[in-house]
């Protein structure tokens, strides 16, 4: 019998769960190897399906139409099932040729609702392919701080959490949406953090949500909106989140 929380994991993999949902996830796969099986085979197939399969991307009233058909007919808890077995009966020939299309569509397919987490997810993955992940490099805020207020026109709260496991790294300026962003770096053991602040008003915000992997928190202190974007572990993110929070509120009362 497969694990009954296989459909979990494909949800996981769709940044489809809360935090809590999903940090049950991630301790769950920590024990249940078929479940980490299925999820290595998932990210293999999306990558080998976004590296070699060609695709046109549908327009965006397409888009919609279909996302809203596969939350009305294909309830989350059969899609594995579906998957293993037409994937087993398509294993050659046109069959397996069509599917392949269907699936690098579907697994292609941006959502139509969250193209600030996509804005977010490209920031940070340019950061950590390029040479433009720090602007300014130094661990102490009295220097990071000021560089950002001066050169993003924003001063985020910036502190070295090196006693709770962020030590931080520097700082840098990003574009978010077209306007100008500043971003805090920090490191958490072999991860970085990207921490990204803008003045935003009246945007409706996620408060979590799972990207490629990458885990990215929101939240909200006065006129500025935050944003904590890394590839740790989903209670690591949200403890640098409550620290920052608290920090917020610190310097909101100075």
């Amino acid at each position: 019998m497969p694990c009954d929380q296989a459909p979990r994991v494909e949800a996981y993999l769709d940044g489809e769960l809360s935090a809590a949902d999903a940090l049950a996830v991630e301790r769950h796969l920590e024990t249940c190897a078929e479940c980490a099986a299925l999820l290595a085979q998932l990210e293999t197939l999306r990558s080998d399906i976004r590296g070699r399969a060609t695709y046109h991307r549908a327009a965006a009233p397409l888009r919609a139409k279909i996302l809203r058909d596969l939350e009305r007919e294909s309830p989350r808890g059969n899609v594995i099932p579906w998957f293993r077995n037409v994937w087993a009966g398509a294993a050659g020939g046109a069959m397996a040729t069509a599917l392949a299309a269907s699936l690098a569509f579907f697994f292609l397919l941006p959502a139509a609702s969250d193209p600030l987490i996509t804005d977010i997810t490209n920031a940070h993955l340019r950061s950590l392919a390029s040479e433009h992940l720090i602007d300014v490099a130094s661990s102490d805020r009295h220097t990071v701080k000021p560089w950002l207020a001066t050169h993003a026109d924003l001063s985020p709260p910036v502190a070295d959490f090196s006693k709770q496991g962020f030590k931080l790294v520097g700082g840098r300026v990003d574009f978010l949406e077209g306007g100008r962003a500043a971003v805090t770096v920090y490191r958490h053991g072999a991860h970085i953090v990207n921490v990204f602040a803008w003045t935003g008003y009246d945007e409706k915000l996620p408060n979590f949500a799972t990207r490629n992997g990458y885990h990215i928190v929101f939240w909200r202190s006065g006129n500025l909106v935050f944003c904590a974007i890394s590839d740790t572990a989903v209670d690591d993110i949200l403890e640098l989140s409550r620290l920052l929070k608290g920090l917020s509120q610190t310097d909101a009362r100075e």
